[in-house]
């Protein structure tokens, strides 16, 4: 086990929900998973039991948390919940944490299916339909210029992105046409049949531009979707749409808000297992992000591009999908150090920038 992941409490232990199945956390409280064809195998999505009055009095049902993402495996590992697991009842509303495909890829075929509503935060939900539509700016070919001004000159990895450039929106086909907004600090009232509770909207950035975690302090439950994961970091990157943002520094004060929940809120993460020891994790990742920045630091004696510093960052081969994230998140923690005035930017004859300490 991980020397960080042993400082946590986990709940269930190793027993994890078998494809189609789900477990029962609390009451009406699901845990089902659905697999990604990435190395990161898996995304957790919860079933909160819930009644929702839609126009013709009281309905008992369900709220999902979550989708995964556009295939026909998810499609069917979904269909064997609704055939085995919803206890007869069916889904009255869709809640997205945020815009990346793994967490809103299905979540327009899930609406139709059981014609429920779609609640997110408006960035997710805004981030998600440019996407999917790949827009100028935030499709597939935007990646390029971006990576090429920060260093890539490999031409055979080009070649390998040139395959991702509709990577979004194969996996994100579609995006229901109208949301209800979520915003943060309002409360969405979740359940009856099984007792109804309060959850709170808390809101995070440096992932993703307006990520909605839930927290419900009676049960003292948090689903932070990947705002705080148990075994890896979560990712914080620049990307081309936003080419001059400071995501560390964002999600740093986001981890701060999250450090005011009690520690003995019991995480359920977007990946990973079920934890408690909400206070140790939120300082590992404090910790992790203050050592490559203290890294990157150090090796920008002399001037360094973002994909200099990605080596520095990932000790291990990169394939495509991973590439992208690593450059994001290398040019994400130099900014930081630029924001705080301890690097200086500049742009070479090559026309690739690069940071240098003062």
């Amino acid at each position: 086990m991980n020397p960080l992941e042993s400082q946590l409490d986990y709940a269930f232990g190793d027993t994890l929900p078998e494809p189609g199945q789900v477990l029962e956390l609390a009451p009406g409280i699901l845990w089902l998973r659905m697999g990604l064809p990435f190395a990161l195998n898996h995304i957790n999505l919860w079933l909160l039991a819930d009644e929702i009055d839609r126009g013709n009095g009281p309905e008992r049902g369900w709220t999902a948390v979550d989708c995964g993402i556009a295939n026909d495996a998810t499609r069917d590992a979904w269909e064997e919940i609704f055939a085995h697991q919803l206890r007869g009842l069916p889904i009255l509303r869709v809640i997205v944490t945020h815009c990346h495909p793994d967490h809103v890829g299905l979540a327009d075929w899930l609406c139709r299916r059981w014609n429920a509503p779609l609640w997110m935060t408006t960035g997710e939900y805004a981030f998600a339909r440019m996407m999917s539509a790949s827009l100028p700016g935030v499709d597939g070919t935007s990646m390029f210029p971006h990576f090429q001004r920060h260093g890539l000159t490999d031409a055979a990895m080009l070649e390998k992105l040139q395959e991702r450039r509709n990577y979004y929106s194969s996996l994100v086909p579609s995006v229901p046409q109208a949301y209800t907004r979520m915003r943060d600090g309002e409360t969405v009232r979740i359940g009856g049949w099984n007792g109804a509770h309060d959850w709170q909207v808390v809101t995070g950035f440096g992932h993703a531009p307006e990520h909605a975690s839930l927290h419900c302090a009676e049960l003292k439950l948090l689903i932070s979707g990947d705002m705080v994961l148990p075994r890896i970091s979560t990712n914080v990157s620049v990307f081309a749409v936003e080419p001059e943002a400071n995501p560390v520094q964002l999600y740093l004060d986001s981890l701060a808000r999250f450090g005011k929940l009690a520690d003995d809120t019991l995480v359920l993460p977007a990946h990973g297992k079920p934890f408690r020891g909400l206070h140790t994790r939120i300082a590992q990742l404090n910790q992790h992000h203050a050592e490559r920045l203290a890294e990157v630091l150090e090796a920008c004696v002399t001037p360094q591009s973002a994909v200099d510093i990605v080596p520095l960052m990932f000790k291990r081969a990169l394939d495509a999908h991973q590439l992208t994230f690593a450059i994001g998140e290398a040019l994400a923690h130099l900014h930081k150090l630029w924001f705080d005035g301890a690097l200086q930017r500049r742009v070479g004859d090559d026309g690739v920038i690069r940071f240098c300490r003062n």
